[in-house]
């Protein structure tokens, strides 16, 4: 949202310069305890920084809420919430600053443009479930979720203010004090026993703000708080409006007993379900019938040192699926398209248990971080593999934790490099899915999946891994997997990319710094011109772009760094908040978001000659991914619509409906755009005309209610070889040259 200068009326409207040593610019919004501002450190790091009113500054209970919320916010401090970079409880105005993360509340977001979409509403709500794992973990209640401390950021909702009581926003007392939280988001042991209050608390909040979502109201609903306290405790919730699909699960949300409801794993478990409804159902009505490549798999003897384990072949078909399966817009066939879902959806179930029992895999085998293991099996009876044939091989991941926690992989040095929970990295033969060596994670046998792992890069001739816990950096040997050096990337992050052969590392101040990937020796390090906060881009070659977004949204700083000196060879300001997508020649193209985090244009910035050529989508495009092949640009968006526009032209060359719920990034070749699915299926799609051409079968694994975290997008290998990662742990490749024979 845009800073204001104005506090309000009041001895709070003469704004504070400075909380500690960060100046403050403009007020991001107030609450009852106080004012959030938006700040610069000295370096010119962008915060938003809480100041507490003067009024509550002198009350010791206060106070001591105050340092609950800074402990409570630093313990959960991760992927769903704001990390907190500096905080003084016992300042003469107490203030904590977090990072300042550009969004609308979801209040503001259903204020301005009405409810959530069921895509949209499905998202937020699995956002908000995993957020209330983590949060949970840690050992914390919020006691005051709604609305207003859900920020709809661009990869996913964060939820703010942990632990703060809002004397203004209820005037109701217990006989033990004040209560804690907001009445319309509260439970009802909050108003009979607050001193009692646990984690179901929560998930009894995050169903009133799923409702608010979804209709613009409450499910209690009253100008009075004394009548929504009433109804809190003892009427039934409103549920009118709510998606059909979510209302039950919604409802075992509000439960009145505690016990009754679901925890967050168990909302999560429950939500895979519904959505699978929807990520599971038609892309092409025909799909190659079962059996047509099917070959046995082969079982060999393990050996010790340089050797790998085959991927066993699968069966190239999937179930047939219903050519009238359900589209989440059409609401009139929803009860009939429901129940041919669900059968679908067993039957690919039961088929895919089928397949899995008849095609052997071979998992990697765990390895402490002492050193890789090897193991070998031959791909085929006959002996080498002379043609391609469609692998799998298990990689693991695929059970323990709720979240189902896809392979990463990417492609280089002539092999798939790839990660998952509890597997560092591992060198895949991307002929045959045969393991050539892997490293376990430390710690990952105590840790089974709860973090999403970060692909291995092939970059200076060595394989990059990044540690689970986002700590080191390890450089292995492409060959044998044996590390070669490290290096300790704390203070970084997670801000990491490889750029050629170098890795330039984005610190909190804003500093780069470009180290070898070769050696590990840093080759440079300083600030960019102009670049706050910068966030980095490389698409392959040349140069590498930075960006950093004005305060107000309004515009975004683009430098273009050379990763070998770190020079700027070129910046400039462009209107918009854009990310860049992709560098065709003599180019740059971004997406430009609104401050809904929906895509609304394309723009094509030409250094040369300075022009910017904006383009305007014919739909804002909510949350898409993007990916650029060629002078166009691929965008799917939550809700499933998958666009191509031409950077050129600025005109939509095709859109296509494709009916998943969300997905992975596209990633395309020549030919085809691909996608991945949440149920694991590989997706392709004409680059000319946007015809779907064929699909993978799903592979859930033997948990299919987990909800998938991250979606890895499809890796374009050589040959025309397309390569997916599945919940259940596998990694496949199959010949992108037939998508119709998959």
């Amino acid at each position: 949202m845009p800073p204001g200068r104005s506090a309000g009326p009041g001895a709070e409207a003469e704004l504070p310069e400075y909380a500690g040593h960060y100046r403050l610019e403009g007020r991001l919004g107030s609450g009852g305890m106080g004012v959030v501002h938006l700040a610069r450190s000295a370096s010119g790091m962008q915060l938003a920084v809480k100041v507490v009113h003067a009024e509550f500054a002198r009350d010791p209970e206060f106070r001591g809420r105050f340092r609950q919320e800074i402990a409570a916010a630093r313990r959960v401090s991760g992927a769903f919430t704001a990390p907190v970079v500096d905080a003084d409880p016992d300042a003469e105005r107490p203030w904590m600053a977090t990072l300042f993360i550009p969004g609308l509340t979801l209040a503001e977001h259903v204020k301005q443009h009405g409810p959530l979409r069921p895509a949209q509403l499905r998202q937020v709500m699995a956002g908000l479930a995993e957020a209330l794992r983590d949060i949970h973990r840690a050992g914390v209640v919020h006691r005051d979720l709604k609305p207003s401390n859900v920020l709809l950021a661009e990869d996913s909702p964060k939820v703010i203010d942990f632990g703060i009581s809002r004397p203004k926003d209820s005037e109701l007392r217990t006989e033990t004090g004040k209560l804690i939280g907001t009445p319309p988001f509260m439970a009802p042991e909050q108003f009979r026993r607050p001193r009692e209050v646990g984690p179901a608390a929560d998930v009894f909040a995050l169903g009133s703000v799923l409702v608010h979502a979804a209709t613009g109201r409450g499910p209690f609903d009253s100008d009075s708080p004394y009548l929504v306290a009433y109804q809190v405790v003892h009427d039934e919730p409103d549920l009118t409006d709510v998606p059909d699909d979510l209302g039950p699960l919604i409802m075992r949300c509000l439960a009145k007993d505690p016990e009754h409801r679901p925890t967050p794993d168990e909302l999560m478990k429950e939500l895979r379900r519904v959505s699978a409804q929807y990520d599971t159902q038609a892309f092409i009505p025909q799909q190659r019938r079962a059996g047509a490549w099917d070959r046995g798999p082969s079982h060999d003897s393990a050996e010790e040192t340089h050797s790998r384990s085959s991927g066993a072949p699968i069966d190239a078909a999937g179930a047939s699926r219903s050519p009238d399966a359900h589209t989440p817009e059409a609401p009139g066939s929803r009860a009939t398209s429901v129940i041919r879902r669900r059968r679908a959806l067993i039957v690919g179930g039961v088929l895919a248990v089928a397949l899995s029992i008849a095609a052997a895999t071979v998992a990697l085998t765990s390895l402490s971080d002492s050193g890789p293991s090897s193991t070998r099996s031959t791909s085929t009876a006959g002996g080498a593999v002379h043609s391609f044939k469609p692998w799998a091989s298990e990689l693991g991941g695929g059970s323990g934790d709720s979240a189902a926690v896809m392979p990463t992989c990417s492609y280089g040095g002539g092999a798939l490099r790839c990660a998952v929970s509890g597997v560092l990295a591992a060198s895949v033969d991307p002929r045959d899915g045969g393991v050539q060596w892997s490293r376990r994670s430390a710690g990952a046998d105590s840790d089974s999946g709860a973090s999403p792992a970060t692909a291995p890069v092939y970059s200076g001739g060595l394989v990059h891994a990044i540690s689970a816990d986002g700590m080191r950096l390890l450089a292995l040997d492409p060959r044998t997997g044996k590390p070669r050096w490290d290096m300790d990337i704390a203070a970084y992050n997670g801000r990491v990319l490889h750029a050629g052969g170098n890795v330039l590392l984005t610190a909190t101040d804003g500093t780069v710094t470009g180290v070898d990937g070769a050696t590990g020796r840093k080759l440079w390090s300083h600030r960019l011109p102009g670049q706050t906060q910068p966030t980095l881009a490389y698409f392959g070659k040349g140069l590498a772009f930075a960006t950093t977004m004005s305060p107000d949204g309004s515009s975004t700083q683009v430098s273009a760094v050379d990763p070998d000196s770190g020079a700027v060879r070129w910046q400039r300001r462009i209107s918009g908040n854009l990310t860049p997508v992709g560098a065709p020649k003599g180019a740059v193209c971004f997406t430009e978001r609104n401050m809904a985090s929906e895509t609304v244009a394309l723009v094509r910035y030409v250094p040369a000659s300075g022009s910017v050529h904006r383009s305007r989508l014919t739909t804002a495009l909510p949350q898409a991914t993007a990916t650029l092949h060629g002078d166009s640009v691929y965008l799917l968006a939550v809700g499933g619509a998958l666009v191509a526009v031409d950077t050129t032209t600025g005109t939509q060359r095709w859109r296509m409906e494709t009916s998943i719920s969300r997905g992975s990034a596209p990633a395309a070749d020549d030919r085809h755009v691909y996608l991945t699915a949440p149920d694991g299926r590989l997706l392709a799609t004409d680059i000319r005309t946007g015809k779907p051409l064929g699909q993978t079968r799903p592979r859930l694994g033997s948990e299919p209610g987990r909800v998938v975290g991250e979606l890895p997008a499809p890796v374009v290998g050589e040959g025309g070889r397309v390569y997916g990662s599945a919940p259940d742990g596998s990694v496949f490749g199959v010949d992108g040259r037939e998508p119709g024979r998959w």
